[in-house]
């Protein structure tokens, strides 16, 4: 007859149990586990690492105060073994206006609820503190990746997609008959739109092609970054019309810009971009949607064909695969295919027929998508155990991730 484990455990406790069940209950009670706040320790941690799926760090810090320079990945890091599982464990707190911001001086609080980590947010406003006087206020909210690295590729932009190409005003010709332009060289600007005097503008020149290598579609292009252009002022020029030359003239206002900082010559035809960008506001980090995606690295921001960490890269999906801002992607180097020269029967003997043999794709780098275009997307490399080359394959960050050695993947 097949036992039943449920009969057995509602068997009656001999009294001697029920008198350590009380007091066991009243323990738990007084240290906060009846209210389903439990403070931090080592046991409690095991075991809710043991019964949910959200890796948490082994020295994740039970209070922290938030400084300038921080980044969303650093803090997710400290907290998390893969940091895109933080929507996972960040307490959306309703009563804070906008509760997604993280702002220097913010103090984050670790602790289980209901026997799941949590992370929650005191913002600084609301901390006690000694009295003293503030000598500065607080900075803007911390970025989900290095703001200065942020700004410096949207600035100067590295990897145009093709419609921002298409679109942007350039310089369409220089003052003085000049075929390139050099520093302090004057030129004109088509297609700004009443710049202000004194506004600057990067000069970026069009390069090589980006195309997908799925089918070989046009995705945009390489930028090579070749000066700063200030604007002087507006001034008219004389065109032809539509039709003909010979129909009547029409006059289109141009911007007259002095050329500064400029690392390559300028030529005509190069695109002019904002040098003070506005980023928007930041992302969240966080897994794609699809679990199936696969794609691959186009093009590496000054790395030719290699990259590492922080730096810049095109991938080949964007938002119509599903991608959106704050995704984090694995990036994986294929596994070569190799001859093994040796016979299996006598391993030190040569043999004529090889065996081809394809080694394992290898984990080299984890990237967080912060632009996405239609087809196309850039990401910063966060982390990274080999470089990044051109022809990587990107996929979800779980893939090959829990089936293997972490060591192998992450740093």
């Amino acid at each position: 007859m097949q036992r039943n484990p449920r009969a057995e455990t509602s068997m009656a406790m001999p009294p001697r149990g029920w008198l350590r069940a009380i007091v066991l209950a009243a323990a738990l009670a007084g240290a906060g586990i009846g209210s389903g706040v439990v403070p931090v320790t080592a046991q409690a941690k095991a075991d809710s690492d043991r019964s949910m799926s959200v890796p948490i760090a082994a020295d994740a810090p039970e209070r922290y105060v938030v400084k300038r320079g921080d980044t969303l990945w650093d803090i997710s890091a400290m907290y998390l073994e893969d940091p895109w599982y933080w929507p996972e464990i960040w307490y959306v707190n309703p009563s804070i206006a906008n509760p997604h911001l993280i702002y220097p001086g913010d103090v984050l609080y670790f602790s289980y609820v209901d026997g799941k980590p949590r992370v929650s947010l005191e913002r600084a406003a609301t901390v006690r503190l000694s009295p003293e006087v503030r000598s500065s206020p607080l900075d803007g909210a911390i970025r989900a990746i290095p703001y200065d690295v942020l700004m410096n590729f949207a600035g100067r932009p590295s990897l145009l997609e093709k419609d921002q190409v298409k679109q942007a005003p350039y310089v369409v010709g220089m003052r003085d008959r000049h075929i390139v332009g050099t520093e302090l060289n004057e030129v004109y600007g088509r297609g700004l739109v009443k710049p202000a005097p004194g506004s600057r503008y990067s000069i970026i020149n069009v390069g090589e092609e980006l195309r997908d290598p799925d089918d070989g579609d046009l995705l945009g292009y390489m930028g090579h970054f070749a000066g700063v252009g200030e604007v002087l002022a507006n001034t008219g020029a004389v065109v032809p019309g539509k039709e003909s030359i010979f129909d009547m003239k029409r006059e289109e206002e141009l911007a007259h810009l002095r050329l500064s900082e400029v690392s390559r010559e300028v030529m005509q035809g190069d695109k002019l971009f904002p040098a003070a960008v506005e980023v928007g506001e930041d992302f969240v980090i966080s897994l794609p949607k699809d679990a199936q995606v696969l794609g691959q690295v186009v093009a590496i921001v000054d790395g030719v064909h290699v990259g590492g960490k922080y730096q810049v890269v095109a991938i080949n999906r964007g938002k119509k695969h599903g991608l959106q801002p704050g995704n984090a992607l694995g990036v994986f180097h294929r596994g070569e295919q190799i001859r093994d020269r040796y016979d299996r029967t006598n391993w030190s003997a040569w043999t004529a027929n090889y065996d081809k043999v394809r080694l394992p794709d290898e984990r080299s780098a984890t990237i967080m998508v912060f632009k996405v275009y239609g087809r196309m997307s850039y990401g910063l490399v966060m982390e990274s155990s080999q470089v990044v080359r051109r022809g990587d394959f990107i996929a979800h960050p779980l893939y090959g991730h829990r089936d293997a050695a972490r060591s192998a993947y992450l740093p």
